[in-house]
């Protein structure tokens, strides 16, 4: 069995390690009890990063795809996303608590195994009850895996270089948010948004086999409850930071989910342009994310402020000018820039509002984004079946100004120094 110390069990020892590796005794023995880097088990962490996300976010490129091929609607297809997002709260808040007697490479292990089942079924559904059945079991897979990667990785990797570790695994989101949309649009366009899910079941199948190799045994610590997240939203300051991020996750993703029935019934793009404009919108998406961080490094308050305003323009301009494809290719890769400043934001928002128990606090802010996702494909989906595809983009708008005015006037002030 693997261990996360290297131990040196007699004075001799020290003396051989010291002499071997030309140090001295006393930083031998330093050396003895310094966590051992599981780097290779960080790396296949960004890989299932990479893969939930991927899936997560596949049926806003294959929408009009899945519709028709089912025989739904696009807002009904668009609960695919919802059932998703309602579970993997869920799954965020019990999943420490469920399995806080287990073994966590087993827990990561089963999780992963449920990445690989959901994307087999979703690209085997034969109607609209299987591929929700498909999604329930990737919101289990999801909530769990996000609520408990950052504790892992701190197990993973020594204190100083935990941030890194964490770099790591939140590329595997920045990459997929680049390539997933545009790889399903097109993949969706050549062999039908059936083997946009047959990939997805590849690179989860390789990420399970890595995992199995990498992660280290970690034996279940502390004693996950309910009680200290029950204390958290008595908090008023934690209240606020999960209200403006409900209402600006659940708008962003009400006009993201149902863009591309925008694309195609308004401003009338072809495949390979739809495709084109949501490669663009991950390019914009990931050098957001390095934006948003360092706007965020120095006022978390205005990184939200940027982009929920941002975003709540670029909305009206869709509703305006939704009809042009230049301005919708440049509205639409600016979102995703936009929504880049968003993660990093509130995360160091709601940290600060609770740095005395920051593990909890990070479980209510997966299950809060989780059930803002669902909120936009619900709000959205209603939007689109009643009033056509720029439904999302008026969600959108009046959810972002919302979050902003909120943000503004309640967010937390830059610490003076």
């Amino acid at each position: 069995m693997s261990t996360p110390f290297r131990t040196i069990t007699s004075p001799d020892n020290v003396a051989v390690a010291a002499a071997t590796e030309a140090v001295s005794p006393a930083q031998a023995v330093i050396a003895a009890v310094r966590p051992t880097s599981h780097w290779p088990a960080i790396f296949s962490l960004s890989m299932g990063v990479f893969g939930l996300v991927m899936a997560e976010f596949l049926p806003a490129s294959l929408l009009t795809a899945m519709s028709t091929n089912l025989r739904i609607t696009d807002g009904a297809a668009g609960q695919a996303v919802t059932a998703t997002a309602l579970v993997g709260a869920i799954a965020a808040l019990s999943m420490p608590i469920l399995t806080r007697r287990l073994d966590r490479k087993h827990v990561m292990l089963a999780l992963s195994a449920l990445l690989v089942l959901s994307n087999v079924l979703a690209a085997t559904a034969a109607n609209f009850p299987m591929l929700l059945a498909a999604r329930v079991i990737l919101g289990i897979s999801l909530g769990g895996f996000w609520s408990m990667s950052a504790a892992l990785a701190l197990r993973l990797v020594p204190e100083d270089q935990f941030a890194r570790a964490m770099s790591v695994i939140l590329t595997g989101m920045s990459v997929a948010t680049v390539c997933a949309a545009p790889v399903g649009a097109w993949m969706g366009g050549v062999w039908g948004w059936r083997s946009a899910f047959l990939a997805a079941s590849v690179v989860s199948v390789a990420t399970l086999i890595s995992q199995i190799f990498t992660l280290p045994a970690l034996a279940p610590r502390g004693n996950p409850n309910l009680r200290v997240m029950s204390e958290l939203l008595r908090r008023p300051s934690m209240r606020v930071a999960l209200l403006a991020m409900l209402l600006a996750f659940s708008g962003h993703f009400a006009g993201f989910t149902y863009v591309r029935p925008l694309m195609e019934q308004v401003t009338h793009l072809s495949v390979s342009a739809v495709s084109g404009v949501l490669l663009g919108y991950g390019i914009g998406g990931f050098f957001g994310n390095i934006f948003g961080g360092w706007l965020a490094g120095r006022s978390e308050r205005n990184a939200i402020v940027f982009g929920g305003t941002l975003i709540a323009v670029l909305a009206a301009v869709l509703l305006i000018a939704g009809t042009s494809a230049v301005v919708t290719a440049v509205a639409v890769t600016l979102w995703g820039f936009a929504f880049g400043a968003f993660p990093v934001g509130f995360q160091t928002w709601i940290v600060r509002a609770a740095s005395d128990h920051a593990e909890s606090a990070g479980g209510l802010l997966v299950a809060v984004a989780q059930i803002a996702i669902a909120t936009g494909a619900i709000g959205g989906g209603l939007m689109v079946d009643g009033v056509g595809a720029l439904g999302g983009p008026a969600f959108a708008l009046v959810a972002l100004t919302l979050a902003t005015a909120l943000t503004l006037r309640f967010g937390p002030r830059p610490i003076r120094t």
